[in-house]
């Protein structure tokens, strides 16, 4: 899938198609982080965003050298580090990184061709607007793995091996 920012100065491809799985979070973090009523993650298996695909936009002069990218880094419940990567001329949050799991999180809004259909609802207790009817949705995250699809927690295995 071919994902950018919002000015168009950071562009790259998934190596999927399309996501593992894909969720609309409701969690009160999101809700800060997006200044809406919720964040949308895309999992992709890891990948790296390669310095040559971080480039200006089209009427910038500015040099591909210069890297429009920022880290926002923060601890989690669970005390890992994530490390949310965002365009430096927008603001826009493209990717959401833990270096102990073997998937990253490209954010919903940057992605083309996103199929919505697919959507996991999460966290739905602190939901600032109605869940669609029909929908598969939970009040927190996965606790379960039969609880829906494809757990996070299967998804947050390290590369090569399981927690």
């Amino acid at each position: 899938m071919n994902a950018s920012c919002q000015c168009g100065s950071i562009r790259f491809k998934t190596p999927l198609p399309k996501p593992l799985a894909l969720y609309i979070c409701h969690c009160i973090a999101c809700q800060r982080q997006t200044s809406s009523a919720f964040g949308v993650s895309a999992i992709f298996p890891r990948f790296s965003l390669p310095a040559n695909l971080i480039q200006p936009p089209p009427s910038s002069p500015t040099s591909s050298s210069v890297s429009s990218s920022g880290i926002y880094s923060r601890a989690t419940t669970n005390g890992q580090t994530l490390y949310c990567y965002f365009c430096k001329r927008c603001g826009t949050r493209l990717v959401h990184d833990s270096p102990n799991k073997n998937v990253v999180s490209v954010k919903g809004g940057c992605l083309e061709g996103l199929d919505w259909k697919s959507a996991i609802h999460i966290w739905t207790k602190s939901a600032m607007v109605p869940i669609p009817e029909g929908v598969e949705s939970h009040k927190e995250d996965c606790k379960d793995p039969e609880e829906y699809g494809v757990c996070q927690e299967e998804l947050d295995q390290p590369p090569g091996g399981s927690l």
